[in-house]
C-alpha cells in the first residue's frame, strides 16, 4: 500500500483516498475508450458526459436545479480566485453605481483593491486594525441599498476565521468568495448573487473555478469585454467557449459525488464541527502553551490557527509534526506560526492524531 502522510496543506489540498484511487483506476483506459481523459476532446462523448455528471453532482449538493428554469448557472472558469477579483467588478460594476466590501483578511483585501481599480469599490466593514482576528456579526453589515452588490469572503484560510452566517443587505446582490469553504455546509443560493470558489481546497485539484451565478446578472456585463471573461457569454456556451480544464472538472465531479454518498453537505457540515471542535479544544485546554489568533466567536471549522510560545519553538513544531507523518501545517507566510486546515478530505483520525501530537509536543516542550 502506498505510503500516505495526513495532509493539513492548505491549498492544494487534501483529496478524498477513494477518488485518487478511482482517477488512478481510470487514467490510462477511461470507462473503456481506449484513452485517457486527459487525452479526450473537451467536444467529445467521454468528457461531455464528464461534463454534465460534475454539474448534476454539485447542482444536487447544492440544492439547485440544472434546466432552464434554474435559477442560476455553474460555469468552469480557469485563472483561481485571484482572477475572480477582476472579474466580478468588470461584470457587474456598472457606472454610476458602487460596490461593497467587507473585508475580513487578506484575499478581501485583495479583491477589494482589483475592484478599486474598475470603479467606485467601498469598504463598509473591515477587521485590519485588529489583525483581521474576527468577522463581523451580521447585523454589523451595511451597504447602500442602492449598491451592484456586496462582497465578502465566508473563510480565511490566513488567519483562521469563517462568517458562516450569511450578511443582510436588502435586495442588493451577494457576491461571495467561498474558496475554502464551499461544499463543507449546507448553503441557501437563493440569498446570493454569485458564488466563487477556486477548487484547490474544498472542491478538487488546482486549475478550476467554480462560479455560480444568478441568471438575472448574466446579462450586466459591458459588450466591451472579452468572451472567455464574460460569465454570461461562458454560461451561454455551459463553460465550452474555449477548451475547460477538463482534468480538473473532472475531480470536482468525483469529489461532490463522493460528498454526496457520505450524506451530503449537512453531514459534511456535522464532520467540520466534530475536527474544528477537537483542535480547538486542544488549544484552549492548553494553558496558553497553543494560543490561538482567531476570537472563539470568529473561528473557522476549514482553518485553525495558532501561535506557540515563540518562532524557534514553531519551527521545532513543524519540523517534529512532518517527522511524524503530519505535514502542511505552517502558518502563511505573512503571519507566521502553525495552521491546520482540515478541508472534507481530512479525516477525524488525522485531527485526532495531530491532538496526539500537540499533546506530546507540549509535554515535552512546554
Amino acid at each position: 500500500m502506498a505510503h500516505r502522510v495526513h495532509n493539513f496543506g492548505a491549498g492544494p489540498a487534501a483529496l478524498p483516498l477513494p477518488v485518487l484511487e478511482q482517477v488512478r483506476d481510470e487514467l490510462i483506459d477511461f470507462r473503456g475508450a481506449g484513452l485517457s481523459i486527459l487525452e479526450a476532446s473537451h467536444r467529445g462523448a467521454q468528457y461531455s458526459a464528464v461534463h454534465r455528471e460534475t454539474t448534476e453532482a454539485l447542482a444536487e449538493l447544492l440544492g439547485l436545479g440544472t434546466g432552464p428554469d434554474a435559477s442560476h448557472a455553474i460555469v468552469y472558469m480557469g485563472g483561481g480566485a485571484r482572477t475572480q477579483f477582476g472579474l466580478v467588478p468588470m461584470n457587474l460594476l456598472t457606472p454610476g453605481r458602487q460596490a461593497a466590501y467587507v473585508v475580513t483578511g487578506r484575499w478581501a483585501e485583495m479583491a477589494a483593491a482589483e475592484a478599486a481599480k474598475r470603479g467606485d469599490a467601498r469598504v463598509v466593514w473591515s477587521s485590519a486594525e485588529s489583525g483581521f482576528d474576527h468577522v463581523p456579526a451580521v447585523d454589523q453589515v451595511g451597504c447602500d441599498p442602492g449598491a451592484a452588490y456586496l462582497h465578502y469572503t465566508s473563510n480565511n484560510t490566513v488567519v483562521g476565521t469563517q462568517l458562516r452566517e450569511t450578511p443582510e443587505c436588502g435586495a442588493v446582490p451577494l457576491v461571495c468568495d467561498m474558496s475554502s469553504d464551499l461544499l463543507s455546509r449546507p448553503l441557501d443560493l437563493d440569498r446570493f448573487g454569485l458564488v466563487y470558489a477556486g477548487a484547490q481546497k474544498n472542491l478538487g485539484p488546482a486549475g478550476v473555478t467554480v462560479v455560480i451565478v444568478r441568471k438575472d446578472l448574466l446579462e450586466t456585463a459591458p459588450g466591451d469585454l472579452p468572451d472567455t471573461l464574460t460569465y454570461g457569454k461562458m454560461a451561454a456556451k455551459d463553460s465550452l467557449l474555449n477548451t475547460p480544464p477538463v482534468f480538473a472538472i473532472y475531480l470536482v465531479g468525483l469529489v461532490a459525488r463522493w460528498l454526496l454518498d457520505r450524506g451530503g453537505l449537512a453531514a459534511a457540515a456535522e464532520r467540520s464541527e466534530a475536527k474544528a471542535l477537537l483542535l480547538y479544544r486542544a488549544i484552549d485546554d492548553s494553558g496558553g502553551f497553543y494560543r490561538g489568533h482567531a476570537r472563539a466567536s470568529s473561528r473557522s471549522w476549514m482553518n485553525v490557527t495558532f501561535r506557540l510560545p515563540d518562532e524557534r519553538l514553531e519551527a521545532r513544531f513543524v519540523e517534529e509534526a512532518a517527522a511524524a507523518d503530519l505535514v502542511g501545517l505552517k502558518g502563511h507566510r505573512s503571519v507566521g506560526g502553525i495552521r491546520a486546515s482540515i478541508y472534507n478530505a481530512v479525516d477525524l483520525g488525522s485531527v485526532e492524531r495531530l491532538v496526539q501530537f500537540m499533546m506530546e509536543f507540549r509535554a515535552r516542550h512546554g
